[in-house]
């Protein structure tokens, strides 16, 4: 059925489902986030009830915000950057249209199954089987719209963010699947293929690769289209982002072995990861360096435009997080933060800082275009500032309070008395870090405040949006 936002050359339809889906998803996902960490710091919210505990909800919560909401997020902006960039209809409306409905219903899968503690027990992969055949399904489409659509386009040049678009879907699809095989039991339970300490570098071949790929790949291409338009100036180096590309792919890969570190894995093996994961940083910085660059002569509307002021600051938070991740890679490093809140801290520098603004702020410029208004011209600009504000202090609030945790709890573990007894037990530990998870949950809690903020934001613009057509339409 077609509106009055309907584009004549473009499927913004599907656009607009995914863009929307992205913001409801976000409040829930966020909210499930701030509830376990208060979960954390009074653990009495457990309400001893099994489908409400921390072990259930905790998945939940990460498959709400990285496959719901950035999910959606990666769907709706791509969807729409290799149609304009392309000057193309997607190559199918009917495949673009079971994408959407194909990926709420995994995500529905996913709220139904996990609190009830179907799952499979492996980061990021938690889901069973029958939820995997249809995210692989769902995927398939996606991969063969997009790449379909690249194919049929007019123009002739292919635009370097639908380069880093392409990388994403295709190694997705190979880790998840490869990540995924199994032998079925029942319904509701499989087996990996894969055996010990195989299986373990396998699913971190996948998990940090859904960060490589999923979260920093695809999240770039968002980068190189919007930081552009919403500045109003081209790429800083268009080479640099072509190097920036073929650099990342090659060596994002290879890394995952330093979650292994101390580990059964060969020593070699989580070395080469250690290695890579070090020089990982040469292309993410030039990413970085490339994005910021861009605001060359455009500085000056950081004063007065919130959107490239979420754009930019991403950017900043990118930088952070790609710095620190090959940092805390080092063995030596890693012997202190890992399995500490440092891990939490640094996981969220990239979730909040990187993944959650350059979305947001591509949201608020890409919305109004499907609803037939200007680039970025929302509702309210006062509440997209309001919205910036409380986004940056709570990611703030969040990691900071993390690392100050992480330190502290790996000193305490590492710490002996004379006679070589631990000085600390682990309870001790937990107890110490009461007030970084209080502090925690009130960024968790400003972050989510700046979301309910941006849900009313895009209701008032599509109800604004609405009247404005049907009086159009009317005097028509």
């Amino acid at each position: 059925m077609s509106t009055s936002f309907d584009h004549p050359e473009y499927n913004y339809k599907v656009v607009r489902q995914f863009a929307i889906m992205t913001v409801v998803w976000g409040v829930v996902g966020m909210a499930m986030g701030v509830f376990i960490a208060a979960q954390l710091a009074w653990p009495q919210l457990n309400f001893d009830t099994p489908w409400l505990s921390f072990g259930r909800l905790r998945p939940l919560h990460t498959n709400a915000v990285i496959f719901a909401f950035g999910g959606c997020a990666l769907f709706a902006t791509s969807y729409y950057i290799v149609q304009r960039t392309g000057r193309t209809r997607l190559f199918s409306d009917t495949l673009a249209s079971f994408t959407f409905w194909g990926w709420q219903a995994v995500i529905v899968g996913a709220a139904i199954t996990l609190p009830l503690g179907i799952t499979s027990a492996k980061e990021y992969a938690e889901l069973e089987w029958p939820l995997d055949i249809l995210v692989t399904l769902v995927w398939v489409a996606y991969v063969v719209n997009f790449l379909g659509t690249v194919a049929i386009r007019k123009e002739s040049h292919i635009y370097v963010a639908n380069w880093f678009f392409a990388a994403f879907m295709i190694m997705i699809a190979i880790l998840y699947v490869g990540n995924n095989l199994v032998v079925p039991v029942s319904l509701t339970k499989a087996y990996s293929i894969w055996p010990g300490t195989i299986d373990a570098m396998i699913q971190w071949w996948w998990g940090h690769n859904a960060v490589g790929f999923f979260l920093t790949a695809g999240f770039l291409g968002m980068m190189y289209y919007f930081v552009p338009k919403q500045a109003g100036r081209p790429v800083y180096s268009y080479r640099l982002s072509i190097v920036h590309f073929w650099a990342l792919i090659s060596i994002y890969v290879w890394a995952g072995a330093h979650h292994l570190h101390y580990s059964a894995l060969p020593d070699w093996a989580q070395t080469s990861g250690m290695i890579m994961s070090l020089i990982l940083l040469a292309p993410s910085w030039g990413g970085m360096i490339n994005g910021m660059m861009t605001l060359s002569g455009a500085w000056h509307k950081l004063r007065t435009d919130p959107i490239l002021r979420f754009l930019v600051v991403s950017l900043s938070f990118y930088g952070m997080s790609t710095f620190e991740g090959p940092m805390m890679s080092i063995k030596t490093v890693n012997a202190l933060s890992h399995n500490t809140d440092w891990t939490i801290g640094h996981v969220h520098s990239g979730a909040l800082g990187w993944v959650a603004m350059v979305s947001i702020g591509a949201l608020y410029h890409l919305i109004p275009i499907m609803y037939g208004r200007k680039a970025g011209q929302m509702y309210s600009i006062g509440l997209i500032n309001l919205h910036f504000w409380l986004a940056t202090i709570g990611t703030v609030l969040y990691i900071a309070s993390m690392w100050v945790n992480g330190i502290m709890q790996g000193l305490m573990w590492r710490a002996v008395n004379e006679d070589g007894t631990l000085t600390y037990s682990f309870v001790e530990s937990v107890e110490a870090s009461h007030w970084g998870y209080v502090v925690r949950a009130i960024g968790g809690a400003l972050f989510l405040t700046g979301m309910l903020i941006m849900l009313f934001n895009v209701y008032m613009t599509t109800r604004e949006a609405n009247k404005q057509a049907g009086m159009v339409a009317a005097q028509a």
